[in-house]
């Protein structure tokens, strides 16, 4: 027996009216068809710790976190409490805050390869800046990335508008794949400014895979850059870097750096950042200080607490147990990724089993209290409890048994193609993941 539908009737009807105002009807990367069109809320009333309302009042455990911005939770008292401090003084002048001095020195002290830094506003700011500086210091013009770098037009996952000489510059190689790599670099390496990459996405890094990608970047005079967008603050408080020992002469950070504040920072080797002179970046709110006192709340309270062992056991024990259960039911689909940035896939060898198990099993966990994304990788952060985590199986499990019938009696979902799973799972050529920066 399925679960009843939820009501989205005030989100949908709102949904409506955007389509007329909004190109697109809300921000393109977090479109309603990028999930179950008609089974996920669209509008968020409030959220607090790992919970989330909508506007309709249907309460829900979320494991998408705003895709990995919220790292300590929603509404978090202590980084909420630096922000409202930052606004009752007076928060946007055209003089620099003091709190722009404290988080650059913080950053130089947690993050590996950071000896300077400089800030920005959005992931797809800071991951073009990484490259431009790259050109300046090698005089080369191709990149070579792997992975979800932003929307600018080195980086676009889609062709229209983006001319086609930027296209030409910018390649591609296959993840865990040094190969693949070398290959390229052997071809294109006396052309090549840097090799920018996100350190992984679903599948974790084989061994010395990150360490063999900056070698063969470095032997061909490229940097070697890492887009730690998602990793930073999740995986270690230092990011991907740190937990895997690979230190870039460049890196990005954004999401979890400010709990959900907006900003970025590209960090990096002295003697690169200090050529940032000779260009011109700015950001229209470059004085805006709130992110920057959220983010230095966010890092002390990552520090000094065990919040990032936290994401990471809390996110084993739901791969563990989703595979414990899909094994009891005998579905096929197995949950992979790495623990504070865990995902399900379905396994069936039929296209049309595995859209049909996908489309249940998100249909019912949604309809019974969760968020899960059915293509993009969830998130784990510090405000999710065991006693949570508990129930998001018991959830699953119900969802899975109810996946198993559906089979059973011969149910097949309709083919969707914006349902199919977007995130990169290191074998595709282009390698590109779904979201935004």
């Amino acid at each position: 027996m399925t679960s009843p539908a939820l009501s989205f009737e005030r989100s949908d009807a709102l949904f409506r009216r955007a389509q007329q105002i909004i190109a697109g009807g809300t921000t393109q990367g977090k479109a309603p068809d990028t999930l179950l069109p008609g089974e996920y809320p669209i509008y968020a009333d409030h959220g607090r710790g790992a919970q989330l309302w909508d506007v309709d009042g249907n309460r829900f455990l979320d494991w998408i976190l705003a895709y990995g911005i919220i790292v300590l939770g929603y509404c978090d008292p202590d980084v909420d409490a630096a922000a409202i401090r930052e606004i009752r003084q007076g928060f946007a002048f055209p003089l620099t805050r003091p709190v722009q001095n404290e988080l650059a020195e913080l950053l130089v002290q947690t993050i590996p390869c950071a000896e300077m830094v400089h800030f920005f506003k959005t992931g797809s700011d800071t991951t073009t800046a990484a490259v431009r500086l790259a050109r300046i210091v090698t005089g080369r013009q191709k990149v070579v990335r792997w992975g979800y770098h932003g929307w600018h037009d080195w980086c676009c996952l889609r062709e229209p508008g983006i001319p086609k000489a930027v296209r030409e510059d910018v390649l591609t190689f296959r993840y865990n794949d040094l190969d693949s790599l070398e290959d390229l670099l052997a071809r294109h390496g006396d052309r090549v400014a840097c090799v920018i990459m996100m350190p992984l996405e679903i599948e974790p890094p084989a061994p010395g895979f990150l360490q063999g990608v900056k070698e063969l970047a470095q032997r061909h005079g490229a940097l070697f850059i890492l887009d730690e967008m998602r990793s930073g603050f999740h995986l270690a408080l230092g990011g991907a870097q740190e937990h895997y020992g690979v230190i870039p002469d460049l890196a990005t950070f954004s999401k979890a750096l400010s709990n959900g504040y907006a900003m970025s920072v590209l960090t990096g080797r002295r003697e690169l950042m200090r050529r940032l002179d000779e260009t011109y970046v700015s950001s229209t709110f470059f004085t805006d200080a709130i992110p920057m006192a959220a983010a230095v709340a966010t890092i002390d309270k990552l520090r000094r607490t065990q919040a990032i062992p936290h994401l990471w056991r809390i996110g084993q024990g739901l791969l563990d147990g989703l595979n414990r259960l899909a094994a009891h039911t005998g579905v096929a689909a197995e949950a992979v990724g790495v623990a504070p940035m865990p995902f399900l896939t379905f396994t069936d060898s039929d296209p049309e089993v595995r859209q049909t198990a996908k489309v249940v099993f998100y249909r019912e966990t949604t309809r019974r209290g969760l968020l899960l994304h059915p293509n993009h990788h969830w998130f784990v952060c510090a405000a999710h409890t065991d006693r949570e985590l508990q129930r998001t199986l018991e959830i699953c499990g119900d969802a899975f048994e109810t996946v198993k019938r559906e089979l059973a009696r011969g149910y097949r979902a309709s083919v969707r193609p914006h349902t199919e799973v977007t995130v990169a799972t290191g074998r595709a050529p282009a390698g590109p993941g779904g979201a935004s920066k």
